[in-house]
């Protein structure tokens, strides 16, 4: 009997919907540390970390859980209300029906803000947390990258983005559109993307580009942008005080950054770095805003030593 429901686990637990159609999927062993990932946006989904790097997690010892918040991805709800108080709902019917009583969670970009606030209200159910590519400023971050955008276009003599870059600077910039310019900017500037790909990352995305989930990783739901920063404002969040409450509560909390992701300055790396402690930060050559692929070995091994 007891075989036979530990079949049924892997037979049913790798896909489920919870809720109203959110999209859940599981690697591994349900015996195994519990590993939830938390993607970015607002307006992502988790493809990118599902196809690439989430079996390979489970193959070092985790039960790997992703899924798309709600209203977001591959999880359509008409009636998503787009606030933390939601997500945080969402999670925890997840470790509710995994019977999970601590999890590691990995918060990558936007999924580092909704892990650090989870981990507040909940610090009961955290093992430990990850913060992957995720902003402790986003103001900060947001100016970060004006300043390098103005310094290619200046350098390159570019004065049409210039002048695009002038009238950036004098909006509001708590402002959504602020933050979407400032954000097109870097993705214009290649900000999310090392300057030298391994080998290994080669082979990663030429990989992934041939599974049947690639085709999600590059849409976005626009109406979660929108709504979360009417409803949480979220492009002013500033995390320090409460990455401060974490550690003064022992609960374990790192961070792993590329050294070539261009919505950070290092001055922003060197901040969190001294606010976790040296040997909770990873800092990494030839690494950009996806760690888990653009340096998986890494990225995989930090994850396992430090999840101890």
């Amino acid at each position: 009997m007891k075989i036979f429901l530990i079949l049924i686990c892997y037979i049913i637990l790798p896909m489920l919907s919870i809720g109203q159609g959110l999209y859940i999927k599981t690697f591994g062993n349900p015996k195994s540390i519990p590993l939830i990932f938390l993607h970015g946006g607002p307006g992502y989904n988790c493809a990118n970390f599902e196809g690439t790097t989430a079996q390979e997690m489970a193959n070092k010892g985790f039960f790997v859980i992703v899924y798309d918040r709600r209203g977001e991805g591959r999880s359509p709800d008409q009636q998503a209300k787009y606030t933390f108080k939601e997500t945080f709902d969402d999670l925890n019917n997840i470790y509710k029906t995994y019977t999970i009583k601590k999890a590691v969670l990995i918060g990558h970009s936007f999924g580092g803000i909704v892990a650090t606030l989870y981990a507040n209200r909940f610090p009961e159910n955290i093992r430990s947390v990850f913060l992957v590519g995720a902003p402790v400023s986003l103001q900060e971050s947001l100016k970060n990258i004006i300043n390098r955008s103005k310094e290619i276009y200046q350098t390159n003599k570019d004065t049409v983005n210039l002048a695009y870059i002038n009238l950036l600077e004098k909006m509001d910039p708590t402002s959504l559109e602020y933050s979407a310019y400032c954000l097109g900017h870097a993705m214009q500037n290649n900000f999310y993307s090392p300057k030298k790909s391994t080998e290994e990352r080669k082979n990663i995305y030429l990989k992934f580009s041939k599974d049947s989930i690639a085709k999600f990783a590059s849409k976005m739901t626009y109406q979660a942008p929108q709504a979360f920063w009417k409803n949480e404002h979220y492009t002013t969040l500033d995390l320090t005080k409460s990455i401060e409450v974490l550690i003064n509560k022992k609960i374990k909390i790192f961070g792993l950054y590329g050294k070539d992701d261009g919505l950070y300055s290092l001055q922003e790396a060197e901040y969190l770095q001294n606010l976790l402690g040296k040997s909770n930060f990873e800092y990494i050559d030839n690494c950009s805003h996806n760690v888990f692929i653009d340096q998986q070995t890494i990225f995989i091994s930090k994850i396992k030593e430090w999840s101890k």
